[in-house]
């Protein structure tokens, strides 16, 4: 920034006041220009109309110095608050030439500071105001986008910092969970972990423990999916037709999200008829009776029925009860599940033959890494069904239809990057339904894509 110099008289400021001088000697000796016909008389008022010239001059004049003078200075303030910035992000990391010339630049305009307020008391006005103005907004705009390319890499480095802290909490993250599921293998090996539905009466059943049970049912579908997403790769099947076909036209934020379409099949199938006693549909007409008579025929005997069920299956494994009572509901139940998930396509291309589909309708089910995945989770869901039951108020059952807006009272989210990225997700499709027990609500679980 250069320095304020004392006003010299501009020759445009001469033009104007040799003009103004000529125009007095013509009033002065009455000398009219010859086109002129009349000849022009001055009276007393018209002697001040040069001085009126010369004080309107001298007030433009003094205005536009003034506004050159402030423009110089609101400049000069940007300038050693970029300094500034730039002295404050040279000292992390310690930059000692940044600092070294991030001083410099502030002291530098600190003494222009001074000098402007010198020519201000001493009105020293510029010369050249008009140029000066330009000047300074020129020298504003530098200082501002300094300013804010020191801000932008000062974000950026925060933004690494951030992702370097993220990094290091998911590390973290991942050695915690393997701590805390050996600490559970091997409390369950000894007995010492205690299962809340362990000792569990009638009486003091509550939603709690429909809620724990069910975070049971779920990991046994989705171990049971992970098996059969294995089968299909074994077979040669492309994953994303076969997720296609089961929900057209998803969007998928990342490829691994597709499993949540085939575990969406097979809550779907698992689940149907939930509603229903035994999951039977000879027992939509006990469904259609109003709720006063519901009420009345859902009566304690049959609450101990159900809860019964759950206490005797509970602590056996399935393929026992099966090869104990193989023509009770449970049986029947496993046999009609598993025919409906794993279709006869699907079969031969997982096994080459319809062998194991014979077996099982006849009421047989080999060892297997499926089928025992499978029975694993028919279990759950017959148990968490019987459980339902077994509550005064019966477990309803609900799903979300797709392209409905995503609700955080009923819904709960299985991809968190649908919240991140799009402003209004809208349900795709609802992967493990949601329950309501009396006044209690269970959020279902849903996969939101773009509307």
């Amino acid at each position: 920034m250069e320095t304020v110099k004392p006003m010299a008289v501009a020759p445009k400021s001469r033009f104007r006041r040799t003009f103004a001088k000529v125009l007095n000697i013509h009033k002065l000796t009455g000398v009219a220009p010859a086109e002129e016909v009349k000849k022009i008389k001055f009276d007393s008022k018209d002697g001040n109309l040069s001085e009126s010239f010369y004080k309107l001059e001298e007030e433009y004049e003094r205005r536009l110095a003034l506004e050159a003078l402030l423009a110089k200075l609101f400049a000069t303030v940007s300038t050693i608050k970029a300094g500034y910035a730039q002295l404050q992000h040279s000292q992390s990391p310690y930059d000692a030439i940044g600092i070294q010339k991030a001083d410099n630049l502030v002291v530098s305009e600190l003494k222009t500071l001074s000098e402007l307020k010198q020519c201000f008391l001493k009105k020293q006005m510029d010369p050249n105001p008009e140029r000066t103005l330009v000047l300074a907004e020129i020298q504003e705009l530098r200082s501002l986008l300094k300013t804010y390319e020191i801000m932008g890499r000062k974000l950026e480095s925060q933004c690494k910092l951030k992702d370097s802290e993220i990094l290091f909490l998911r590390e973290k993250l991942e050695e915690t969970t393997k701590q805390n599921r050996l600490t559970e293998k091997r409390l369950n090996q000894s007995g010492q972990l205690c299962n809340p539905l362990d000792n569990l009466h009638l009486s003091a059943l509550n939603p709690t423990h429909f809620v724990a049970y069910l975070n049971h049912t779920v990991k046994s579908i989705r171990g049971f999916v992970k098996l059969m997403i294995q089968q299909m790769k074994l077979a040669g099947w492309d994953l994303s037709m076969a997720a296609n076909s089961i929900q057209p036209g998803v969007f998928y934020y990342k490829q691994d999200h597709k499993c949540f379409t085939f575990e969406h099949f097979v809550s779907n199938v698992m689940f149907e008829a939930f509603h229903l006693p035994h999951f039977s549909t000879e027992s939509r007409s006990f469904k259609k009776q109003s709720k006063t008579e519901r009420e009345a025929k859902q009566s304690k005997t049959e609450r101990e029925t159900f809860f019964e069920r759950f206490t005797e299956l509970k602590s056996m494994k399935a393929k026992d009860y099966l090869n104990t009572r193989p023509k009770s509901r449970f049986a029947r139940f496993c046999r009609a599940k598993f025919l409906q998930l794993i279709h006869p396509k699907m079969e031969q291309a997982f096994f080459g033959h319809m062998h194991l589909r014979n077996q099982v309708s006849a009421g047989v089910f080999p060892e297997t890494s499926l089928c025992s995945g499978f029975l694993e989770m028919a279990k759950r869901v017959w148990l968490l069904h019987c459980l339902a039951l077994s509550f005064e108020h019966e477990a309803e059952i609900f799903r979300v239809h797709k392209g409905c807006r995503f609700s955080e009272v009923y819904m709960r989210s299985v991809a968190e990057e649908a919240l991140e990225e799009t402003e209004q997700p809208r349900v795709a499709f609802t992967v493990v339904p949601g329950f309501r027990i009396g006044n209690c609500l269970i959020q279902c679980e849903v996969y939101l894509s773009v509307s």
